[in-house]
């Protein structure tokens, strides 16, 4: 077979190629040359069965009750001595309490004593590994490293399941099934990158990424090299900008606020029709100058300046006063992701986040006192807990702040809103691309 032209590879839609491999080697021919026919998706083990109930307060016992059972299943897996992590084998020695014994519900997490995030800073991360999982590949993710020494976390599937239950809350209509992704966010050591790949990929479609290390950009901003951040910054978008050039029906895209932002303001001043024109595209007649004309029709969107105000501007400006689906998320390496109330004007675009229950746990609780947590609407500190077979982390305090949310039908366990860096700790975090 004729191999295609070098230049016509760099704008040929991804599917079309992975249908010339086939048929070369299967010899079998498709009706549309631009998409395959999709393998079933599955489930990865581990995935929680979906809260039930026939009214709020029937769905908020169901919750605590397979929240207590997930407890008491991963506390049991994780000191275990055949199954358990060396870690908390190890730590359990100092403990006065049996957690194989006293723990048997989400109560008693309170017996252990606050999760020190040195204990994630340096290794060796082998003692973070359960015995049971023998000799599994196992990944390394790593936090943002803003803040010294980066925290390390040990995965095998957590990542997948996170984003499994993520992809449950996405509306099909703006997050079409078999889209193409890309993933505007950091890479390397972070888990983001491979979660948005998998994300995609559980959904059918195909997962474009750019390089960005905000380790750089902070770096940047702490030596007041403000230009340079910009010229990363700008160097970043480009790269997304290429790729929606490229011809791959990109539909849906992870990003942060802050290159949100920069990407609507460089479709704004013509760099996608630019990009186009160095390509020897045709620019189509209606412009490309705004992320719906674009293409994009879903964002899924996490950082920290998910503020009422930023949302609303967005909402308006940036998506077309809603067009645009954009579903804001708060999660971390440690906790997984929660996801958020659907936005609207109607309730001034408050953002609520819940906790993915009962794997993870956010509580609001009073700084000075972690054992009080705050009243409804009351403002505290994040406290966070995890509770999967491949991790265990009891009350962590984040260096989050915000209000402590009601239970509702969709989410039935306590959430947060107005989430922002603790104040007692804001002064000395520097957030970069977040």
């Amino acid at each position: 077979m004729t191999p295609a032209p070098r230049e016509s590879l760099r704008t040929v839609p991804v599917r079309r190629l992975s249908c010339w491999v086939r048929v070369s080697i299967a010899v079998r021919t498709v009706s549309d040359p631009l998409y395959l026919p999709r393998l079933p998706v599955t489930d990865t083990p581990g995935k929680p069965a979906p809260v039930i109930g026939a009214t709020l307060d029937e769905k908020i016992r169901n919750a605590r009750a397979q929240l207590d059972d997930q407890v008491r299943e991963v506390v049991r897996w994780h000191f275990h001595p055949d199954t358990g992590t060396p870690f908390w084998l190890d730590k359990a020695k100092t403990f006065g309490f049996d957690p194989l014994k006293d723990v048997n519900g989400f109560d008693d997490i309170r017996k252990f004593p606050v999760f020190e995030d040195d204990w994630l800073r340096g290794g060796p991360v082998r003692r973070w590994v359960p015995k049971g999982f023998g000799d599994k590949p196992v990944y390394v993710f790593e936090t943002g490293g803003t803040t010294g020494l980066p925290k390390s976390r040990i995965v095998l599937d957590d990542f997948k399941i996170d984003y499994e239950m993520m992809s449950d809350t996405l509306p099909d209509p703006s997050f079409p099934r078999g889209a193409n992704w890309l993933m505007l966010g950091p890479s390397g050591p972070r888990r983001l990158r491979l979660a948005i790949e998998h994300l995609a990929q559980y959904r059918g479609g195909i997962c474009f990424a750019i390089d960005l290390d905000p380790r750089y950009v902070v770096k940047c901003l702490k030596a007041r090299k403000i230009a340079e951040a910009q010229a990363y910054k700008d160097h970043c978008i480009d790269q997304a900008i290429t790729v929606l050039a490229g011809g791959h029906d990109i539909k849906c895209m992870f990003t942060t606020p802050k290159l949100l932002a920069a990407l609507d303001e460089a479709l704004r001043n013509g760099k996608l029709e630019e990009k186009y024109r160095e390509l020897g595209k045709t620019v189509p007649s209606g412009g490309l100058r705004s992320i719906k004309s674009a293409g994009l029709t879903g964002i899924f969107s996490g950082g920290t300046e998910f503020t009422p105000q930023f949302t609303r501007e967005a909402y308006e400006e940036m998506l077309d006063n809603g067009d645009v689906y954009m579903t804001p998320t708060y999660g971390n390496t440690l906790m997984g992701l929660a996801c958020s109330k659907p936005i609207a004007p109607e309730d001034g675009f408050k953002i609520s986040y819940y906790a993915p229950q009962p794997r993870a746990v956010i509580e609001v609780v009073n700084p000075k006192n972690f054992e009080e947590v705050v009243p409804y609407g009351g403002t505290g500190r994040v406290l966070l807990s995890t509770f999967t077979k491949e991790f265990f982390v009891p009350r962590f305090p984040e260096r989050d702040e915000g209000e402590r949310e009601k239970p509702f039908d969709k989410y039935p366990w306590d959430g947060v809103s107005g989430v922002r860096p603790f104040a007692e700790l804001a002064g000395g975090t520097v957030v970069g691309v977040y």
